[in-house]
């Protein structure tokens, strides 16, 4: 009998792309760009900020949630003072050009970015005057080549002076009116999975809207608080890291001068809003330098220095 000739098949090929078994983090300088943040104090490098444009011409203030009339001249003066400070010290300022022109909270640009070492999460502002910012700072981050690594979503809602880098491991997370549990926890899942592995959740008190108007770092060591309002049990665990905490000496500064919503150019050198003498006095003592610029202005809409500014590279 005559055999048939068996036909030969050529068996598939075996994969020929690999993975790059790189972070995200090792691939940023080359892929994205230098960015990253998992400090309130390291050297600051780039920020993302809102120069107040037409949106702070004509509105409703007490619909947008400010205490009285601004005078927009003066608003921008103060803004551009913040930003000349920054980059008379090599910080590099990228601006959020685009913006809703019914949102004159959209300066406050804290709120609407969290950054980490991996990148930003945009953030979904609680209150309704606010709603939408995001999505032009969403658009900036993209155009800088920011990795943005979340995006606060569903019914969830989360602001980024909501969170405060202690150290690489560890963060201030806080829930409140500006943060709901959903928020809290869908960013508390991203901190975990970067390595953060100590959380402190901070309730902030009914009548406060963030962290950073009640507990801000002057340096990795020193820390300034509005004792009344910060829970027992984050000053203790700060305590325990060997941060000092230094208390607002006035009530009135603290809650009107808003001076704890400074911002760290590097380690204890601060910039703060000018009128708070024995809070800066009080820094100061503590070695801390300070410069104080002015910014009752801008204080007419409950935010100051921190707020106005998104760190993209610390460090």
């Amino acid at each position: 009998m005559e055999e048939k000739k068996r036909i030969d098949i050529d068996a598939l090929a075996g994969e020929r792309w690999f993975a790059k078994e790189t972070s995200i983090i090792e691939d940023m300088c080359d892929l994205w760009g230098d960015w990253g943040v998992c400090s309130e104090v390291d050297p600051l490098r780039d920020v993302l900020m809102r120069r107040p444009g037409a949106e702070m011409e004509k509105f409703d203030w007490q619909a947008a949630r400010f205490k009285a009339p601004i005078d927009a001249k003066r608003f921008r003066a103060q803004h551009d003072a913040l930003a000349d400070i920054y980059r008379d010290h090599g910080v590099r300022v990228h601006y959020i050009e685009e913006q809703r022109s019914d949102r004159p909270n959209a300066l406050f640009c804290r709120d609407l970015v969290f950054m980490t070492p991996e990148g930003a999460i945009v953030t979904r502002p609680a209150m309704e005057a606010r709603r939408g910012e995001e999505r032009f700072a969403a658009k900036k981050l993209a155009d800088l080549g920011v990795p943005i690594i979340r995006t606060v979503c569903g019914s969830a809602t989360f602001e980024g002076a909501m969170g405060l880098w202690i150290d690489r491991h560890t963060v201030v997370l806080a829930s409140g009116v500006r943060t709901n549990r959903e928020g809290y926890e869908m960013v508390e899942e991203e901190l975990r999975r970067m390595g953060v592995t100590d959380i402190l959740h901070m309730q902030i008190p009914y009548g406060h809207a963030h962290i950073d108007g009640l507990l801000n770092m002057a340096s990795q060591e020193i820390a300034m608080i509005h004792a009344s309002q910060v829970p027992y049990d984050v000053c203790d665990a700060l305590k325990k890291k060997g941060i000092k905490l230094l208390e607002c000496p006035s009530q009135i500064e603290a809650k009107e001068g808003l001076a704890i919503n400074f911002v760290a150019i590097e380690p204890g050198l601060v910039v703060m809003p000018a009128g708070n003498p024995r809070s800066q006095e009080l820094l100061e003592q503590n070695g801390i330098k300070v410069i104080p610029v002015q910014f009752d202005e801008i204080l007419k809409g409950y935010g100051a220095i921190h707020c106005c500014t998104a760190f993209l590279k610390r460090g």
